[in-house]
């Protein structure tokens, strides 16, 4: 990238996404608050546009919705959230008024102002003290609260039975021994390709991916990626002897141990696909992994989880998830209304709704062979009415043996010492790419230098992007 582009709020927004911002708000959205019998409108995106149970569903809720609701009529958009129609339909005002993102792009629409502030809602509803505190800091500005979380996710390990038994890594009743940082997931990868021929461990390499995966390995051996300096700008600070130490890891997993897939070009897709496919016997993963394996030869008894390994420094995961904002657009009743529409199927407490969505869920999960049994993490507090309910319907539904994912839940029940730790504040996905090419660089060759593969991309990372960054 041209050092004299602009990136503003982290994202790199092309020439031609900015024109159309600007004839989008010329133009205006138009779209009228209320109909002619005077409901509120709201406008829901991510409506599923293929017939199907996905549609179905949503239209059976839809419909329900509206006559428990007779002041609010919902109307389908099915545009999803992606980077390069966003900014053009934020500026424009053309968004849905309820519209789904993810955390790493929360704090740009934040910052920009494409997202309502909700805290007046949800303090109505009584809400705003039922959320995880964990998470809720995360959608929060100013004492303000700009989004719904609705979906939680933080890295555990992901491991094949098979391959875990075969190892002798697996106690009697199905539970894994878990190990406690590292160096004993290094250990254990060898015991894994010492019994069955199989790479002990895979690690995703390009495609954004490796860097993903890469941070919680790093921050846990203490590398801190950016800090913001006095002045508000951002520096790059990962040219330190702790991010040479997480990258030999990474080495050391290749030319030390041989546990590592041959290939050095490994894409999501590659990382997903060579777990599911038997090729490797761990993966650093999320909770929603049996989501990425339906396609594979994977049934659902041979995957497990555990809990996420500490490192040198301190033990952190890496937390995630999804969540709703609504428009800037919207006015105050809109606010309300797109409010009421989330906590439909999102609630703290156990309504007929609540126990509906959640029972199709789960439902839809074993039509798809998919594992049930793992509990990731939860927008709303142990407290909750919903949480337990969720997770005991989990457990009544499970189609595997629970020890195989019960470290991974007791995990995600009490974190203990683990801090869970967002995605970087300024450009992630670009320091996710640099961080892809420092792996793919030493999984490559045995006699790369860590040290100056770091120290070329924490300066390419601060000239071609923090520097551009338009404070």
């Amino acid at each position: 990238m041209m050092k004299n582009n602009k990136i503003k709020k982290i994202t790199a927004v092309a020439v031609s996404v900015i024109m159309a911002a600007m004839m989008l708000s010329a133009c205006g959205s138009g779209s009228p608050s209320k109909s002619a019998d005077g409901k509120t409108i709201i406008t829901v995106g991510d409506w599923p546009s293929k017939d199907g149970i996905e549609k179905d569903n949503m239209e059976d809720s839809k419909a329900k919705f509206e006559a428990a609701n007779s002041d609010i009529e919902v109307k389908p958009d099915s545009w999803q959230f992606e980077l390069k129609s966003f900014y053009a339909k934020a500026a424009g005002g053309q968004l849905p008024t309820v519209y789904k993102t993810n955390f790493t792009e929360v704090p740009q629409i934040i910052a920009s102002g494409y997202s309502s502030d909700l805290t007046a809602a949800l303090e109505k509803y009584k809400l705003a003290d039922k959320f995880n505190k964990n998470i809720m800091r995360l959608v929060s500005k100013d004492g303000k609260v700009f989004a719904f979380p609705y979906a939680a996710y933080a890295f555990g390990m992901a491991y094949n039975v098979d391959l875990m038994e075969q190892a002798g890594l697996m106690d009697a009743d199905g539970t894994p021994k878990q190990p406690k940082d590292w160096s004993e997931v290094a250990e254990f990868a060898v015991q894994i390709k010492e019994a069955t021929g199989k790479p002990g461990i895979a690690f995703p390499t390009a495609s954004n991916f490796g860097g993903w995966v890469f941070m919680p390995v790093a921050w846990s051996y203490g590398v801190s990626f950016m800090e913001q300096d006095s002045d508000g700008k951002w520096k790059a600070t990962f040219d330190t002897p702790e991010a040479v130490e997480a990258l030999q890891y990474i080495k050391d997993l290749k030319w030390k141990y041989d546990v590592l897939p041959a290939n050095s070009i490994v894409t999501g897709e590659d990382y997903y696909r060579i777990f599911g496919t038997n090729g490797a016997g761990m993966i650093i993963a999320a909770g929603d992994v049996p989501n990425m394996l339906t396609q594979y030869d994977m049934k659902p008894e041979q995957i497990g989880m555990m809990a996420m390994p500490a490192g040198p420094k301190k033990h952190v995961t890496l937390l995630g998830g999804n969540l709703y904002a609504v428009s800037q657009s919207a006015d105050a009743d809109q606010v309300d209304a797109a409010v009421r529409w989330i906590m439909n199927a999102n609630n703290p407490e156990i309504t007929d709704s609540v126990k509906s969505e959640n029972e199709k869920e789960i439902a839809k999960k074993l039509e798809r062979n998919e594992l049930v049994g793992i509990k990731s993490m939860r927008v709303w507090n142990e407290n909750a009415e919903s949480t337990k309910f969720i997770n005991d319907l989990i457990d009544s539904k499970a189609n595997a043996n629970i020890n195989h994912v019960k470290l991974y839940n007791d995990f995600m029940a009490n974190m203990g010492d683990c801090e869970l730790h967002t995605e970087e504040p300024m450009c992630a996905q670009e320091l996710y790419s640099i961080l892809d090419s420092c792996i793919q660089s030493v999984l490559e060759d045995k006699n790369a230098d860590c040290a100056e593969i770091l120290k070329k991309g924490c300066s390419d990372f601060q000239s071609n992007y923090l520097d551009n960054i338009d404070y």
